[in-house]
């Protein structure tokens, strides 16, 4: 047997796994329990009764709503607290009737009566258990939210309008069609009761949260759905005691589900119906309350408290297996589909609930509540409920998801779905939502958008979107249309090509350059496109003019090969056209005309290559933020004193941008002490930068940066005694307080973590990081920064050859450190945030010298 493969018998790999208690858990599988101990904290107990007075009266508003038993509602509240509770994924998440099925539930009410409609619960739940066992729970989020959101959305539009007639006091009909062509007929033989009722009842549901003042405040804590139910019921007692209201049947005479009977298809269908509306609102229930607790979370974090546990992320198919489990047991004692409710777990999250806990104890009070509240709840006015579920119904058609589906695009599909749910029912809703969807997406995917540009006899052809068939006969059309002896750029501006395009291009290319005229293929963005990631070619890349420009080198040495007759070439790539694949036609280098079609010298084709490209590429994607600076006005936040070596590149390696960095950059990043600027020496530009920062610009934080393999630390090395007088050793004179520093024992050796440095070079060039900020500091300017507490200043060195940065340790950096140590910067380290540190370091350094050194990487998490 392989060593690397433990024998079943070997007790070391055994005890080696964690055990069960020590809270491991496998990236798939259900959170580990909370405790040995089921634990309740006052705030649970709090947020309990919290829910407990919102649930009590939805409960009962959707039974009504559905023509179910109105115990059905107080059932399914109870099991789905007690049992989703303690078995789901979500522990904050409160499950109960669903209100997403109440226009289901009374079409199968009417179909098949209540104690089939309780069997095809069971089976709906027996289903959801099947589903979560194959982990298909975050597959199902993976429908567009369009179509699920219009789903609920038309949902709510059907209940609204079902229990608007509750509302008026009549009767709803079977369809939300049929409700609204009844709407008038309604109206006509409205009676007062019922609707004052009603209007009292919507009145408090939005008034109550929004009461002013500090009253308003205090008050609002009472859940407006149990103020709004309570005052309709005491005004109704006073005033209407003849209105219609809640009539709860004995227990003895409580109704359970029994075997289905109808057609199996019939029954399959409403089966996977409900599956699927409740399994959708448990699901999207469950991602809405991660949010709020996170939320939650922040907040606490904000105001310097420590949250009471930490935020974990649902495992919904432990959650649709334990609603699964719910909606069987609920069915057969005779309840409603239960699924977890957005309102019933928002308001549980803002009552400060902790743990599942709150949930739980939520169905205890609704099952004690079944058993002897029965009298109290019979008070309850039928339209109370009606107007308390009609409203829920109103806020599942969420504005906030319309701007959102706006936003994307993608409101057709969403006002398609609605549609088809309130005329033909949820599964075709859906099905309308799904074939709107792919519509759209084979219209955008069939969209290209070509235009043709003129420019000095140049032709730029522009092909945005992707190129298939469709666009074929658009595409031949406009570029047989071009002169033969024009020059011409075609920039081809998408991620997809068929082979009918393909051709296309490449029966006119090779056309056009046996005859001798001169083309260009391109993308807009100098990338390859379509490609794997393995085939691209390497110089094709954004950086492409810090490796020398070999791209645009290309294109100018193929750009007489590819116009000979019989040679076409794709410039892109530098093949043959004939031998390229599809991927390698569409692909594109970054090439203009100007580099490869004027001639002259290669250093005016790097430049205007590059000019162009920026014009092309660059410019329109910085062009708004250029304006604003243009207009405001730049704000550094550093200065930035570095060498002049073309290897640094300082946006790159900051991560900076436009308006970021106010850079200096000179031979050996010196920084002349005041003493040396005096007319005679004339080094007054540097002080200069550093006076216009720090007292104009206002910047925070300077940054003397060094780089490995200095040319100005070299020539220092190798100086003679007697040093030409020239304008280069005149400036490297400024180096030499670096060099004694180094030969000196009064300083400890600059060096780098973990190293000493590689050569008598690095070592020079990382003492001379240090000395330049013992010059800095001696600016009156910069001294006068550095006592008031508002300027930070910092040490870096940058290694080309590893691509690594460097940080000087704090103490070091302030002049206060006894150690010269340079830190590495390591890709995700943990440093404390500060406001002031270099943009090398993102933003974050290390709280004290020790803390800055070197970290290893398993010791943050890498």
């Amino acid at each position: 047997m392989p060593a690397c493969a433990p024998a079943r018998n070997d007790r070391s790999s055994r005890s080696s796994r964690p055990s069960r208690s020590s809270g491991f858990k496998r990236p798939h599988s259900p959170p580990p329990p909370d405790g040995h101990r089921f634990r309740v904290s006052g705030a649970d107990l709090s947020a309990s009764i919290t829910v407990f007075l919102i649930a009590v009266p939805m409960s009962l508003g959707l039974a009504v709503a559905m023509g179910a038993p109105l115990a059905a509602g107080l059932v399914s509240a109870a099991i789905g607290g007690i049992v989703a509770g303690l078995l789901g994924g979500t522990p904050l998440q409160v499950s109960g009737p669903s209100a997403g099925l109440t226009v289901v539930t009374a079409e199968l009410i009417q179909l098949y009566g209540w104690r089939t409609t309780c069997a095809i619960t069971v089976g709906a739940g027996l289903l959801q258990i099947l589903l979560g066992s194959l982990r298909a729970a975050r597959s199902a989020l993976a429908v567009s939210p369009a179509i699920v959101h219009g789903t609920l959305a038309g949902i709510g539009v059907a209940i609204a309008l079902a229990q608007l007639h509750v509302v008026l006091g009549g009767t709803p009909q079977s369809s939300a069609l049929d409700n609204a062509w009844a709407l008038p007929a309604q109206l006509a033989r409205i009676s007062p009761a019922a609707p004052a009722v009603g209007a009292l009842t919507i009145a408090l549901l939005v008034l109550w949260p929004r009461l002013p003042g500090r009253l308003g405040g205090a008050l609002g804590r009472i859940p407006a759905a149990l103020v709004a139910v309570g005052v309709a019921t005491a005004v109704a007692a006073v005033a209407m005691p003849g209105i219609a209201r809640v009539d709860l049947p004995s227990w003895s005479s409580h109704a359970f589900g029994e075997l289905p009977r109808g057609p199996v298809a019939a029954l399959a269908t409403a089966v996977f119906t409900v599956m699927l509306v409740a399994s959708l609102e448990s699901l999207l229930a469950a991602v809405s309350v991660d949010k709020l607790a996170a939320d939650r979370a922040s907040a606490i974090a904000r105001d310097g408290a420590t949250p009471s546990l930490p935020v974990k992320r649902s495992d919904l198919d432990r959650e649709l297996r334990a609603q699964g489990i719910a909606n069987v047991l609920s069915g057969a004692l005779g309840g409603l589909a239960v699924s977890g409710g957005a309102v019933r777990s928002s308001a549980n999250v803002r009552a400060g609930a902790t743990g599942r806990a709150a949930t739980v104890l939520h169905g205890v009070w609704m099952l004690l509540a079944a058993a002897l509240l029965v009298t109290v709840l019979e008070w309850i006015p039928l339209a109370a409920l009606a107007a308390l579920v009609m409203v829920v119904g109103i806020q599942m058609v969420n504005f906030a998801h319309i701007r959102n589906v706006h936003r994307h695009r993608e409101f057709v599909v969403y006002g398609a779905t609605i549609s088809g749910v309130i005329t033909a029912g949820v599964l075709m809703g859906v099905a309308v939502g799904i074939l709107a969807a792919v519509a759209i997406a084979l219209q955008r995917l069939a969209r290209t958008r070509i235009t043709v540009t003129e420019e000095d006899g140049r032709y730029l052809v522009s092909v945005r979107g992707q190129l298939t068939f469709l666009a074929v006969p658009r595409l031949s059309r406009l570029l047989n249309h071009l002169p033969v002896s024009a020059d011409v750029i075609l920039e081809l501006d998408g991620f997809f090509m068929d082979h009918a395009a393909y051709e296309t291009i490449q029966d006119w290319y090779t056309a056009r350059t046996s005859i001798g005229g001169r083309t260009i293929l391109t993308g807009r963005a100098g990338g390859r496109i379509a490609e794997p990631g393995s085939a691209a070619h390497s110089c094709c890349r954004p950086w492409t003019p810090w490796r020398n420009h070999h791209c645009h080198e290309l294109a100018a040495h193929t750009a007489d090969d590819a116009t000979r007759p019989g040679n076409a070439t794709d410039r892109t790539i530098g093949v043959p056209l004939a031998k390229a694949t599809p991927q390698d036609a569409f692909g594109a280098a970054a090439m203009i005309a100007s580099a490869a079609i004027t001639p002259g010298r290669p250093s005016r084709h790097r430049l205007l290559s590059g000019l162009s490209s920026f014009q092309r590429t660059t410019a329109p994607l910085v062009r708004e933020e250029l304006a604003r600076l243009a207009t405001e006005g730049q704000r550094p936040s550093q200065l930035f004193i570095t060498c002049a070596d073309s290897r640094l590149i300082t946006s790159m390696i900051t991560a900076s941008g436009p308006g970021d960095l106010f850079t200096v950059r000179n031979v050996g990043n010196l920084v002349p002490p005041p003493e040396a600027d005096s007319a005679e020496n004339n080094d007054d530009s540097v002080a200069a930068a550093i006076e216009y920062a720090v007292d104009v610009l206002g910047v925070e934080s300077i940054t003397v940066c060094g780089h490995s393999g200095c040319g100005a630390m070299q020539a220092l090395l190798d100086a003679p005694p007697e040093a030409p007088v020239t304008p280069l050793w005149r400036w490297l004179r400024h180096g030499r307080p670096s060099l004694e520093r180094m030969g000196s024992r009064h300083h400890s050796w600059a060096r780098i973590a973990g190293r000493l440095p590689t050569d008598a070079v690095e070592q020079l060039c990382l003492t001379n990081v240090v000395q330049q900020l013992e010059h800095l500091r001696a600016h009156d300017s910069v001294s006068r920064r550095l006592a008031a507490g508002t300027l930070q200043l910092h040490g870096m060195y940058f290694h080309v050859g590893e691509a690594q940065a460097y940080l000087l340790t704090e103490g070091a950096s302030a002049g206060t450190g006894p150690d010269e140590v340079f830190a590495r910067v390591a890709p995700w380290a943990e440093y404390e945030t500060d406001p002031h540190a270099p943009p090398s370091a993102q933003s974050r350094t290390s709280p004290t010298p020790a803390a800055a050194r070197e970290v290893p990487d398993t010791a943050v998490g890498v």
